[in-house]
């Protein structure tokens, strides 16, 4: 192959070293943001204003000076492109920079806005706008567009959709000044817990934690049909805890398990989204369920520990519903068995790695004896880099450490710029009172139906949510969406997790399919089609929100233990009728009028109530007896 020199590669060489500059620049940047972040989680975070401003600053500088990890956002070979994006980087640096200097004197004037002030916060939207494009695209940032303008021109519309209109000085001074827009509760989420999580979870990654964890999946489900298939589930539901994000946990258990379920029969797209569902849904998984329940702890106000509790009982029919269609699917398409050369040794693994786990224990013990989410996460994050010591092969060298840090800052950029730019949003929806009038408009479209308000909150919820990670998009649709179900009569934690369930299940649901485009990467397969796929396969947690905005008692509230077991128990059976409802096979390949029977077994176990529990075992003994009684009539061979 003949390679051709061009004018820009002469350039690009004349100006290496700048390049080298920029690099150790935006290195240096990643480990102070990492060393700031560490340091205050152990001595105590600083004032919000001070705390997320070095957050955002910092990061703002290694989005414009190019990628931390090569040919993630892109290196800046352009020299006039790099003359810009210094300059941006500069321009961000100080207006985060000039909150800090001046943090005296700006709390001092309660939010009254100089002129000089305004032209520093109007270059930070557009800095920020810019560098949220530049790391996650442009669905995000032209939502913060619509509603700037919303905020300027919404006086010109008609009825509860206007305002009394507000000018530009307003506009700037509730987005830059105090904590209502871009400093908001979105960014101190992501310059707290979400960064520490984030890096903890690199340092998982990077010590083999999570490999160990799928070669422990993959040996106890290997042996069964669909084993490869079966390890992603389990495996992705244990490392979606940590990882921070849907996209990097496929990424990060899709490495090993897409190429296996393909090498054992799955097709491309079916593999491809059943490792974007398994991973979407880790972040469901008590205990920790990613950076979710933290995020939901500080806007609701109610315990870490009472929504980590809640939240099992969704996370095991979520669990159960893609384990049974899995399995299901391997039977129906005559999935071979993995062979024995192929499968991990449990307990060669359990000894060579088992200690890479204990990190998880020490974090969750810690949360659950009282400490803070941050503390917590410094001391798994130092036991997780200790603990890979114990063992020779595992060890974490400085080489390790450093790309560790660099991984897991780089993995913390989208979530920051889009937590700020939702700041954005949720700053004008504070300003024009948007979300009481949103709550307005679903209850006045819904006429008062619950059910109806449910769905258009929903669909609103998914829509809201595409493009974003499941962090910004929880903060972002709990702000506006949920205060609606409150108002209905909705239990406050149920709306808030009917919400987050919405916005999270954006990662699979087409157009914007975030984590079906990274599974598609893996699996060489079409992302839109991975995407339908995974909205078949993750049906369940489409349809079990609605259960439990009906009847809180699904997430163990106001409710008795023994009512919880058996609600669990009805889960589990309801969860496999729904996968057998969606697969269309059972013991054989059945019929509509009998997927439709089981989908009513469905709907009556999860009703929650006594009398429909006891229709719903009814109705299975009578389809069970049936299948049996077919089964024995007939020789049924699983199609090819």
């Amino acid at each position: 192959m003949e390679l051709k020199v061009t004018q820009t590669d002469i350039t690009d060489s004349q100006h290496l070293p700048t390049s080298n500059i920029l690099k150790t620049i935006r290195i240096v940047c990643a480990f102070v943001l990492a060393g700031f972040s560490l340091y205050t989680a152990f001595f105590g975070i600083m004032s919000d204003m001070i705390q997320r401003s070095v957050h955002l600053g910092l990061i703002l500088i290694i989005v414009y000076l190019g990628a931390l990890v090569p040919s993630s956002l892109g290196q800046i070979n352009n020299r006039f492109l790099r003359f810009a994006s210094v300059l941006m980087a500069i321009i961000g640096f100080a207006t985060m920079f000039y909150q800090i200097w001046f943090f005296d004197e700006i709390a001092s004037r309660y939010g009254e806005l100089t002129q000089l002030e305004f032209f520093i916060g109007v270059a930070a939207v557009i800095v920020l706008l810019e560098a949220t494009r530049r790391s996650i695209g442009w669905p995000i940032v032209i939502l913060a567009v619509l509603f700037l303008l919303y905020a300027y021109f919404g006086n010109l519309l008609p009825g509860i959709a206007g305002h009394r209109g507000y000018n530009s000085e307003r506009i700037i001074s509730q987005l830059y000044l105090g904590g209502g827009g871009i400093f908001g509760t979105p960014l101190g989420v992501s310059s707290t817990f979400v960064i520490l999580i984030v890096l903890f979870g690199a340092v998982l990654e990077t010590s083999g934690a999570g490999k160990v964890l799928m070669d422990i999946a993959t040996s106890l489900t290997g042996r069964s049909r669909g084993g490869p298939a079966k390890a992603a589930v389990v495996g992705s539901s244990l490392m979606g805890m940590v990882s921070g994000t849907a996209v990097a946990n496929v990424l990060t258990t899709g490495a090993i398990s897409i190429p296996l379920m393909k090498r054992t029969g799955y097709r491309p797209e079916v593999a491809g989204a059943i490792e974007a569902v398994a991973s979407t849904g880790g972040q469901l998984m008590p205990p920790v369920m990613g950076a979710a329940a933290f995020l939901m702890a500080d806007l609701t106000g109610i315990s870490y520990f009472e929504i980590a509790r809640a939240a099992i009982i969704p996370a095991l029919l979520y669990y159960v519903v893609l384990f049974s269609v899995v399995h299901l699917e391997a039977v129906k398409h005559g999935i071979a068995l993995l062979k024995l050369d192929e499968l991990p040794s449990l307990s060669h693994t359990l000894k060579t790695g088992s200690h890479l786990l204990l990190s998880l224990p020490v974090f969750v013990y810690m949360l659950f004896s009282g400490f803070s989410v941050m503390y917590a996460s410094f001391w798994a994050f130092v036991s997780a880099i200790l603990l890979s010591y114990v063992r020779r092969s595992t060890w974490l060298t400085p080489r390790k450490l450093y790309q560790t840090i660099l991984n897991g800052v780089e993995a913390v950029i989208p979530v920051a710029t889009a937590c700020a730019c939702a700041g954005i949003i949720i700053g004008i929806i504070t300003l024009t009172g948007l979300g009481l009038k949103f709550s307005s408009l679903v209850i006045s479209l819904s006429d008062g139906n619950l059910f109806l308000a449910l769905v258009l909150t929903m669909i609103a919820s998914l829509i809201l949510g595409m493009g974003l990670p499941t962090a910004a998009a929880y903060i972002l649709v709990a702000t506006l969406a949920a205060p609606a179900l409150e108002q209905l009569g909705v239990n406050q934690l149920a709306a808030h997790l009917f919400v987050f369930y919405s916005a999270m299940l954006s990662s699979i649901t087409p157009p914007v399919a975030l984590a079906a485009y990274a599974a598609a990467g893996l699996a060489q397969a079409n992302p839109f089609r991975i995407a339908l796929v995974a909205c078949q396969f993750g049906i369940a947690a489409f349809i079990v929100p609605y259960f439990f905005a009906y009847n809180p008692a699904l997430l163990a509230v106001d409710t008795t233990p023994g009512l919880v077991i058996v609600a669990a128990i009805t889960t589990v059976i309801g969860g496999i009728c729904l996968a057998i409802a969606i697969q269309g096979w059972c013991l054989y390949k059945i019929n509509i009028f009998e997927r439709l029977a089981f989908a009513v077994v469905v709907w009556l176990l999860l009703d929650t109530s006594i009398t429909t529990d006891l229709l719903g075992m009814t109705l299975l003994v009578v389809l069970a007896a049936y299948h049996f009684y077919m089964r024995s009539r007939q020789t049924i061979q699983p199609s090819q």
